[in-house]
């Protein structure tokens, strides 16, 4: 077709430059300037003096802590108020902001109007009156009264109150300068334990004033049935329970963790503390947690820890106290430096939790079994569970070690569909692994003169007594390494946090005297976590992780069960022509080692059913470790007692 030379020419524009048609018909804003009012922390005292902050902690029933907060102002203007968002031991923001209600403030007896920031939504920005000295905050948190809506921190019989969810403090100073005098009232007849000193009166405690940072790190429980015991160096377990029988116990147990107590201190050479608190909840009813601070911590373990000890029962929950005292030195006196935030809003940068996590998480281990809180068996069968896990992280192939450290924020703890590729936060237990394998380098350089026991005393326990922060950096890890036994260690952590990798680090295995196998029989870890959660555990096998009840709650990538179609969620209703029981399902991986008859699966699927056939000929797989050499290697060095 012929076109005429000006419509050759339009056509021709329109191809070169097809947004300008676009443009006629769509309008166009221009972005704003983002103005953030809230000041920035400044390394000075508060000039108004002590917040006095009164917590009401009597209602069991609805759950609820009701707070009167009375803060000093130095001069009227405008004052923003911030509810703490980044927590540390969290390693994200987790604040629970949603739970503040009923917020009201009042100058002189008036009302004064806040607006919250769109930008900050922690934060409160209201306009102090000509002539006032105080603010008076008054609101309630309304604690969780079913897991669905967080973490039941109140119940009938305990409660544990962490001062971040019922306080506000003022922006633009660092947090360790803002003094602050807390008060709670609690139920009638309730005893508390927590890192603050006071005086109690009725069923009141007036705690001593400290600094805002030094009260979020020093958290109550409280309860009913409660006791404390005296564990030496200043050191107190405070138990509080569901019921009276489990404040029982016998004394060997207590020694156990008097020993922990001592193996920490022979292990560091010091203690970074006054006095230190262990917080220990038995219970099923208060929800779980696991956090450190630097003279405390907040632990909760099933019932039985005390009665069930010697059944294995509660094996699981002995790595707990260990782990958390251990944070003491590794994670609240040294941290890492972009982990250390001089405030509650400045976001944390979580990169070197492979030495905060991961090592606390590796003299955890060591320090149950010095201690005796496991036997060295039950120790080397956690490895051996622990790497055996690990290597069915193929997620590996395409994720650092590095990169998990930012999980807890990138998924805020959430169920995955797929763990074994997404990967979750592998540097608690890679980071034991690689540190295990750093132990025995450093044995081996040294003809076991020295091991990691070394770096420990030289990076954690310096300053005596010291319970301030002393942070790091990469290079100071390194550094301190290379004192000890020189090595190319920047390599060996490109090698392992950098770089991906085909399986976890077993040099501290092998280098060690041991070896990874796999039987048919659950080891006494194992054996303890399947009966704890209900589950058979065949993910180094099969590829599969289902409850009891048929329920799969985990599917290895990449494994047999996944290439058959399987996945969390799903329900397994019959196995081979049988309704599924944990007895039929591993009867059926055992009769399939012949390679010639696959299991037959009938699956549920939301309101669904399928039939599938599962190839799979490597019978049950269960992880331990094996002794390949004779007399004493690093490895069960590292495990013998130093007191």
């Amino acid at each position: 077709m012929i076109r005429s030379l000006a419509a050759a020419l339009c056509l021709s524009s329109a191809i070169a430059s097809p947004l300008l048609a676009q443009d006629a018909i769509r309008s166009k804003p221009t972005a704003l300037p983002v103005n953030d009012a809230t000041p920035a922390p400044s390394d000075a005292p508060y000039p108004g003096g002590a917040i006095k902050l009164e917590v009401d902690a009597t209602d069991t029933v609805q759950r609820i802590y009701r707070v009167k907060e009375t803060i000093p102002v130095a001069q009227a203007g405008p004052m923003t108020l911030l509810m703490p968002q980044w927590l540390p031991g969290n390693h994200a923001a987790r604040g629970q902001i949603e739970k503040l209600a009923g917020l009201t403030f009042t100058a002189n007896g008036q009302p004064v109007k806040w607006v919250r920031d769109p930008l900050d939504v922690y934060a409160f920005q209201i306009d102090v009156p000509q002539g006032a000295t105080e603010i008076v905050a008054s609101f309630q948190f309304l604690s969780a009264t079913q897991p669905n809506q967080g973490r039941v921190v109140i119940t009938p019989k305990m409660m544990n109150i962490q001062w971040e969810q019922v306080s506000l403090y003022p922006a633009g100073y660092y947090i360790r300068q803002i003094p602050v005098q807390a008060t709670v009232t609690y139920p009638a007849g309730w005893q508390a334990a927590t890192a603050l000193r006071g005086t109690k009166t009725g069923d009141t405690v007036a705690y001593e004033t400290i600094d805002y940072e030094a009260l979020q790190d020093s958290p109550v429980f409280a309860g009913r049935y409660f006791k404390p015991v005296d564990l030496g160096h200043n050191v107190t377990l405070n138990i509080v329970a569901d019921d009276a029988d489990e404040l029982s116990y016998k004394p060997e147990q207590i020694a156990k963790h008097k020993k922990l107590v001592d193996e920490a201190g022979a292990l560091f050479g010091t203690y970074h503390f006054n006095h230190y608190d262990f917080l220990l909840a038995i219970t099923d009813e208060m929800g779980g947690i696991g956090l450190e601070h630097h003279r405390s911590s907040e632990n909760q373990v099933e019932p039985g820890y005390f009665k069930d000890w010697d059944s294995g029962k509660a094996l699981l929950d002995r790595n707990l106290l260990p782990h958390e005292f251990t944070h003491s030195w590794d994670g609240k006196f040294r941290r890492p430096d972009l982990l250390w935030t001089p405030d509650f809003r400045t976001p944390m940068q979580d990169n070197l939790l492979w030495v905060y996590e991961g090592q606390t998480q590796f003299w955890g281990y060591v320090l149950g079994a010095r201690s005796g809180m496991f036997t060295k068996q039950e120790t080397l069968d956690a490895y051996a569970n622990i790497a055996a896990r690990l290597d069915t992280a193929v997620g590996r192939q395409w994720r650092a070690l590095e990169d998990t450290t930012h999980d807890p924020i990138i998924s805020a703890r959430r169920p995955k569909g797929w763990t074994s590729w997404q990967r979750s936060e592998d540097y608690y237990n890679e980071g034991l692994m690689m540190w295990l394998e750093a132990d025995a380098i450093i044995s081996k350089a040294t003809r076991g003169r020295k091991g990691l026991d070394d770096f420990a005393k030289a990076f954690f326990g310096i300053k005596p007594g010291d319970w301030g922060e002393v942070v790091y950096n990469r290079d100071d890890v390194i550094k301190t390494l290379n004192a000890i036994a020189p090595y190319d260690w920047a390599g060996f952590f490109h090698k392992y946090v950098d770089d991906t990798t085909g399986e976890t680090p077993k040099g501290g295995f092998f280098m060690g005297g041991y070896k990874l196998v796999y039987t048919d029989e659950p080891n006494s870890f194992t054996k303890a976590a399947e009966t704890a959660g209900k589950y058979v555990d065949q993910g180094s096998g099969v590829g599969l992780i289902v409850k009891n009840d048929g329920d799969i709650s985990s599917v290895i990538w990449d494994s047999a069960a996944f290439k058959a179609g399987l996945m969390v969620g799903a329900k397994i209703v019959a196995v081979n022509g049988n309704e599924f029981s944990p007895e039929a399902w591993k009867a059926a991986i055992t009769q399939a080692k012949d390679g010639k008859t696959p299991i037959q699966i009938i699956l549920k699927q939301d309101k669904y059913y399928r039939t599938l056939s599962l190839a799979y000929s490597g019978g049950l797989r269960y992880p331990r470790l094996e002794k390949t050499g004779e007399g004493e290697g690093s490895l069960d060095r590292l495990l013998k007692p130093r007191t």
